[in-house]
C-alpha cells in the first residue's frame, strides 16, 4: 500500500527522496547537514576539543569521575592475572609440560610485574600501567606507551614500559596531515603504521619552556629491524582508516554539559531562595514617600534599615503603617527536577554503557531481577573491553618480556622465533563479577560443573581466582585440619529459593 502525502489544497506532495531520513526538504530534517568525510577527516581536527572536553568533565563531574572509576575498577580493578596458556600440540608437546612451563613462567612473570622495575620511571607496578593504560583510552581514547630496553639499570629485566601523553603524538613542525603523515602516524599504502611522531615535551606543560624548544620530535619506527616492538597505541578502531581514537565521552558530552549547566543554575536558584523569607509591602507611591518624608525617598529608605526588629517565638513584629507582610514561597527546587534529571543520566549511562543503577550506585529502586539483568548486561560490556585491553595491552608486553627471558635462558622455549604466537599464547583473569545472591549463584555453579557445562577454572576466572592456587589452598587447609583431627566438610545445605522474599525486601514501597 502507498501512502501520499497531501499539501494544503489537497494535492499529493511530492517527495525528494526514496528514504525519509534522506530528506532535504521536510522541516525538521532540511537543516541536518552532517559532513560526510574519512574517519581521519571527521575525527583529527576535532580531537584536540574533544580530549580537552572529555578531561574537563572527569575532573569536574562528579558522575562523569564516578562512571570512568566504575569502568577502570571493574574491567581492571587490582590488576590483569596472567595465565600461561602454550599451544603445546602446535609445539608437539603433551599438556603435562605445558602446566608445568606455565608455572615457571607465570612465576617469572610476577617477579618483574609485581615490582615497579616494569616501569621505566618506575612508580608503577603492571597493574598500575595497565589502569592507566585504560583510564588513558576512556578519557583521551588512546593510550601511548614506549617499550624501552634498559640493561644499565639495577634489575633482572632489561624491558621496561615508558607512559607517553597522547598529546604528544603529533605532527613535527606543525605539517599538515596528508596521505602518509596523519595525526603523528606515518602509515604505509595499507594504512599499517610504520613510525611514529613524538614531541619532546607536552605541548601544554609551562614547566618547560624556554628549557626544550618544541620544534624537536623523535621518530620511532613500530618496529625495530629485527621485529621487536618499539610502540604500543592502544586505541578503538570504530571506523576503516581511523587511526587515532577518541573519548568514551564523545557522544554525550552535550548532555554532561548541559546537566550541569542546569543543576548548577538550580542549586544557586534553591540557595538564593533559601535566603528571602518574606516580602515587606507598602501602599505609598514613591510621592508619597517623598512627601513623608520632606521630599526625600533616602530618610525613607534610611529610617527602615535602621529599623531592628527582634525575632523570637511568638513575637509580635511591628510594621510601618499601611504596610503588609507577604509571605515568600519559593519555587524552588523544582517538582519535576528529580525526574528530568534522573531521565537524562539514563541516557548518559546509555551512551557509556552502564545501567542507570550501576552509574549512580543506586539500586533503590530495582528489585532483584531487574538488577541482576542490568548487572549482567553491563558485565557483557566489562568483559569485552577487558578482552580488547588484554588483546592490545597485555599480551604484547608479555610478549616482549617472553623474548628476553628466552634470550637470557631463563626460561626454555626453542624455536621461540618461528612459533612465537604458540609460545606468547595466554589468558587474562581480572577482578571477579561478584554476587547478588551467593547462595544461589553458587549452587548455580555447581550444577553448571556437575552437568560438563563449565569447569573449576572457569568458575574461579569469573571470581577473579585461580583454580590451582584456589586447589593447592583446599589442600593445605585439609591436610591442617586432618592433623588437628578435624572434620572437613563439603556438603552443601539445601537451597530455598528465596528470589520473592528478595523482591519484596528491595522493592519500593507505593505508600
Amino acid at each position: 500500500m502507498q501512502v501520499q502525502i497531501l499539501g494544503p489544497d489537497g494535492r499529493p506532495v511530492a517527495q525528494d527522496t526514496a528514504h525519509r531520513g534522506a530528506s532535504l526538504t521536510a522541516r525538521e530534517l532540511s537543516s541536518w547537514l552532517p559532513s560526510l568525510g574519512s574517519a581521519d577527516t571527521d575525527l583529527l581536527g576535532e580531537l584536540p576539543t574533544l580530549v580537552a572536553r572529555s578531561r574537563d568533565l572527569v575532573r569536574n563531574h562528579g558522575v562523569a569521575a564516578g562512571a570512568i572509576q566504575t569502568l577502570v575498577d571493574n574491567v581492571v580493578g587490582t590488576g590483569l592475572r596472567l595465565v600461561a596458556l602454550p599451544d603445546y600440540k602446535a609445539l608437539g608437546r603433551d599438556k603435562a609440560w605445558a602446566d608445568e612451563w606455565s608455572r615457571q613462567a607465570e612465576s617469572l612473570w610476577r617477579g618483574w610485574a609485581e615490582g615497579t622495575d616494569c616501569d621505566a620511571a618506575r612508580s608503577l607496578t603492571f597493574a598500575g600501567l595497565t589502569a592507566q593504560v585504560f583510564r588513558s583510552g576512556l578519557i583521551n581514547g588512546e593510550a601511548l606507551a614506549l617499550p624501552l630496553w634498559l640493561p644499565n639499570r639495577d634489575a633482572r629485566f632489561a624491558t621496561a614500559i615508558q607512559m607517553v601523553e597522547p598529546d604528544r603524538l603529533c605532527n613535527p613542525n606543525g605539517r599538515v596531515d596528508g596521505k602518509q603523515l596523519r595525526g603523528g602516524i606515518e602509515i604505509d599504502r595499507y594504512g599499517a603504521p610504520r613510525a611514529y611522531w613524538i614531541a619532546k615535551r607536552h605541548p601544554g606543560d609551562r614547566y618547560l619552556t624556554g628549557t626544550s624548544p618544541m620544534e624537536q620530535w623523535e621518530c620511532l619506527p613500530v618496529r625495530t629491524r629485527f621485529g621487536r616492538l618499539r610502540v604500543i597505541h592502544v586505541h578503538d578502531k570504530e571506523r576503516t582508516g581511523q587511526n587515532r581514537g577518541k573519548p568514551i565521552l564523545t557522544a554525550i558530552m552535550p548532555l554532561f554539559k548541559m546537566l550541569d549547566h542546569y543543576e548548577r543554575s538550580e542549586l544557586q536558584a534553591a540557595v538564593v531562595n533559601a535566603m528571602i523569607a518574606a516580602f515587606v509591602e507598602t501602599p505609598l507611591d514613591g510621592e508619597s514617600i517623598s512627601e513623608l518624608f520632606g521630599g526625600s525617598a533616602e530618610d525613607y529608605i534610611a529610617a527602615r534599615n535602621e529599623w531592628q526588629v527582634k525575632l523570637q517565638g511568638g513575637a509580635v513584629i511591628p510594621v510601618f503603617p499601611g504596610d503588609k507582610v507577604a509571605p515568600f514561597t519559593p519555587s524552588r527546587p523544582n517538582s519535576a527536577y528529580g525526574t528530568f534529571v534522573e531521565n537524562v543520566l539514563r541516557h548518559i549511562g546509555t551512551g557509556l554503557n552502564i545501567p542507570f543503577e550501576l552509574l549512580m550506585k543506586d539500586f533503590s529502586k530495582t528489585n532483584y531481577s531487574s538488577a541482576r539483568a542490568a548487572l549482567m548486561e553491563a558485565w557483557r560490556f566489562f568483559m569485552g573491553r577487558r578482552q580488547w585491553l588484554a588483546t592490545y595491552w597485555a599480551r604484547p608486553v608479555y610478549e616482549l618480556w617472553l623474548e628476553e627471558a628466552v634470550n637470557k635462558g631463563l626460561i626454555d622455549a626453542p624455536g621461540f622465533y618461528e612459533n612465537k604466537a604458540a609460545w606468547t599464547r595466554c589468558k587474562w583473569i581480572g577482578p571477579g563479577r561478584g554476587w547478588i545472591d551467593p547462595v544461589k549463584e553458587a549452587q548455580a555453579s555447581k550444577i553448571r560443573m556437575e552437568i560438563g557445562l563449565s569447569t573449576l577454572e572457569d568458575e574461579c576466572a569469573t571470581q577473579g581466582l585461580d583454580w590451582e592456587e584456589v586447589l593447592e589452598q583446599r589442600a593445605r587447609e585439609q591436610a591442617k585440619m586432618s592433623e588437628l583431627g578435624l572434620k572437613f566438610s563439603t556438603e552443601a545445605e539445601p537451597m530455598t529459593d528465596t528470589t520473592d522474599e528478595m523482591n519484596e525486601s528491595v522493592e519500593p514501597s507505593n505508600g
